[in-house]
């Protein structure tokens, strides 16, 4: 857990215009899709990620239809189209991408893109908690909830510096400081933040805590009598 945090700072086809199948060269999706999620966004669209399941259909071109998965590196094959990187998108921004690709060839493609298997959202706790873990996300959760849920805070936590991690590609993620005993004492309930999945909470450890639990008697001659 400690190397992640130090690692850490995605109206119908008449005809086909050509039989000539397109060149199968990487393609992206527009510039202004997969834009990491912000920190304080609420109930974001699901991003792809590896591991998902995409079923593609096309209503007069039934040939087409294909059920792709999200490989590691987070591209995507397709038919007569080749590769498309997906991860980090959205499905809707995902189905337009496939509309552009088969427009090359097809005549204003209607186009279908259901989820069909995706992992299970959830967020990862480590550090000073009761009961560091993966857990699941259900519903609409946010950071003390998460807290809570992963066995609250003990007496060596750092309330003031709780760590929040969100990935915003394969190398990077987005990290943020957050002083918990401040937001509760002020009921700043607003920046309470709405978790995603895959974010990952770290608590360190306080000063305090840090002060070796045990020391030889014969240094304890130059303190003077507690009252």
């Amino acid at each position: 857990m400690k190397k992640l945090v130090v690692a850490m700072l995605l109206l119908l086809p008449s005809a086909m215009q050509s039989q000539t199948v397109p060149s199968q060269q990487p393609i992206s999706l527009p510039a202004n899709a997969a834009a990491p999620a912000q920190l304080s966004e609420r109930n974001p669209r699901y991003k792809l990620r590896p591991g998902d399941v995409l079923n593609v259909s096309f209503e007069l071109s039934p040939e087409l239809n294909q059920e792709i998965p999200v490989q590691p590196d987070g591209f995507v094959t397709l038919k007569q189209v080749g590769d498309l990187h997906v991860a980090g998108s959205s499905v809707p921004e995902f189905t337009d991408a496939v509309k552009q690709a088969y427009s090359r060839f097809l005549n204003a493609p209607i186009i279908t893109v259901l989820l069909k298997d995706f992992e299970k959202p959830y967020f990862t706790a480590g550090g000073m908690l009761g009961h560091p873990g993966k857990y699941e996300i259900r519903g609409d959760v946010t950071l003390v909830e998460a807290i809570e849920q992963a066995g609250g805070l003990t007496e060596e936590s750092k309330h003031s510096q709780v760590l929040l991690f969100r990935r915003v590609s394969q190398e990077w993620a987005q990290a943020k400081v957050i002083d918990v005993k401040k937001m509760l004492n002020q009921k700043m309930l607003a920046e309470d933040i709405h978790l995603q999945s895959g974010d990952m909470i770290f608590v360190p450890q306080n000063r305090v805590s840090k002060i070796r639990k045990f020391i030889p008697t014969a240094g304890l001659s130059m303190y003077s009598p507690i009252p």
